[in-house]
């Protein structure tokens, strides 16, 4: 598995909810009485992908698809949470739940009532390194739609009544979580990961970081953000290339063109470490972090690879097999890639019994170990590489929504409006000396290991 820029890939937690539902009955009903006909549509035939620029210039990917009457919009502005001042961390996550809670001339309730009845829903999320915005719209009501999502991209309210009730929802999950395991788990092994890194402090924030954001906090950041050369758009549905050049404008042609966003720098993982979050708990989680590679790195590829290998969420994986398989310690287990822009590592995580944790640690690391030495065979090289190129579409093409999203992420890694039609050339080009190397340069290091769980008896280091 790879995974890209997720605030949450390194996270126990999932992100908890900001606000309440915004889809729209008419959506919902359109989106579920179609659903097993977008799929076929989309994957029946080579998508094309047009590039299209505003008078403005402002960019974005489109793929037109008229097989049902629906616009799936998603964008994302550079600088998410990082840009959280010291003492106000949980900014941005705060913001995001507001972007729908009244803008321009529309309170929040008004503002909620123009959304469903234009049939669409929009949604803000923060991850480390971005802010993005999403819009499914019904095609006929699109103008309606680009119309509030222009108002939410420009114009946002930020008023002290809305601020207060999603600030208090923040806060009740804050103190939810408190003694949470997973929560403060994730608190240490960040912190014991990044340092004083921005990566190191939760998104939303603590009690006293969200009490202290005020509504000048908000609008600052949204005035950093938010600007042209930041920005990133992809488009997929019932929509021309032509129309979309004026929505373009529309929605974020009078946004400043430079974003002001604090510097972050690179941060290398701190490994090598043996953390405990000890609590009476009957399943223990385990976690894991080797070295990562950089997306644009020559070695990317044959990583891939590797990772797949080895625990990449497929049944054939080594971890999978001597895990699970052959031992029934736990449900599951997987390794990632994890790569966001200031930092890449190698995750793997599982949960077993507590009175089998030691059993556990020790076979995941013995796996690693055997893989660094003495890499995959050629048949697993083989079948891997079939997996990773015909699973593509079915894993980031499955829906207009997961298009766009798929559009925005080539588009932050600079790989290229064809790159679809590349990768399986990269994959297929790699070697097996190449994965036998990302394997001994990645897994030859000594991991981070975090146990949550009883106390382990003995080092746990297998």
């Amino acid at each position: 598995m790879h995974m890209r820029k997720s605030a949450k890939a390194l996270s126990l937690l999932p992100q908890e909810e900001k606000g309440r539902p915004r889809a729209s009955a008419a959506l919902a009903t359109l989106v579920l009485s179609i659903l097993f006909l977008i799929l076929p549509a989309l994957a029946a035939r080579a998508m094309e992908i047009q590039q299209v620029t505003s008078p403005k210039g402002i960019t974005a990917w489109l793929v037109e698809d008229y097989s049902v009457p629906i616009v799936a919009v998603r964008f994302v502005f550079g600088g998410g949470s990082t840009q959280d001042p010291a003492g106000k961390e949980g900014l941005a996550n705060l913001m995001t739940g507001l972007f729908d809670e009244g803008a321009g001339p529309l309170d929040s309730e008004a503002f909620q009532i123009k959304l469903d009845d234009a049939g669409a829903e929009m949604s803000f999320d923060e991850t480390r390194d971005g802010i993005y915005g999403s819009m499914r719209m019904l095609a006929e009501q699109r103008d309606e739609a680009f119309d509030l999502l222009r108002l939410a991209v420009n114009e946002p309210r930020f008023d002290q009544a809305p601020i207060d009730r999603i600030r208090a929802q923040i806060l009740s999950g804050i103190i939810a979580n408190e003694n949470n395991p997973d929560t403060v788990a994730q608190s240490k092994w960040a912190r014991a990961i990044y340092g004083d890194h921005p990566y190191s402090r939760s998104d939303q924030g603590t009690r006293q970081s969200i009490a202290a954001v005020t509504q000048n906090d908000l609008k600052t950041l949204h005035k950093a953000v938010f600007a042209r050369g930041g920005l990133h758009v992809a488009v997929v549905g019932a929509i021309d290339a032509e129309t979309l050049r004026k929505k373009l404008d529309m929605v974020f042609g009078d946004l400043p063109q430079n974003q002001a966003l604090t510097p972050v720098a690179d941060v290398e993982p701190k490994l090598a470490q043996h953390l405990e979050v000890n609590y009476d708990l009957p399943q223990t989680s385990l976690q894991l972090a080797w070295p990562g590679v950089k997306r644009k790195s020559a070695d990317f590829f044959p990583a891939v690879l590797m990772n797949e290998i080895l625990g990449g969420g497929t049944f054939t994986s080594r971890l999978y097999q001597e895990v699970r398989e052959k031992r029934g310690l736990a449900y599951g287990v997987n390794s990632s890639l994890v790569n966001q822009d200031h930092a890449n590592a190698l995750i793997v995580t599982t949960g077993t019994r507590s009175d089998r944790v030691a059993e556990t640690l020790g076979i995941v690391r013995d796996v690693a170990r055997q893989l660094a030495e003495d890499g995959p065979t050629e048949a697993e090289l083989a079948a891997t590489k079939k997996y990773l190129i015909g699973a593509y579409a079915i894993t980031n093409l499955d829906s207009s929504s997961s298009i766009a999203a798929t559009l925005v992420e080539l588009q932050l890694d600079d790989l290229g409006i064809d790159y679809m039609q590349r990768r399986a050339g990269y994959i297929n080009a790699v070697t097996l000396d190449q994965v036998k190397a990302a394997a001994k340069k990645l897994l030859t290091t000594e991991p981070t290991i975090m146990v949550v769980g009883p106390p382990l008896a003995g080092d746990g280091k297998g």
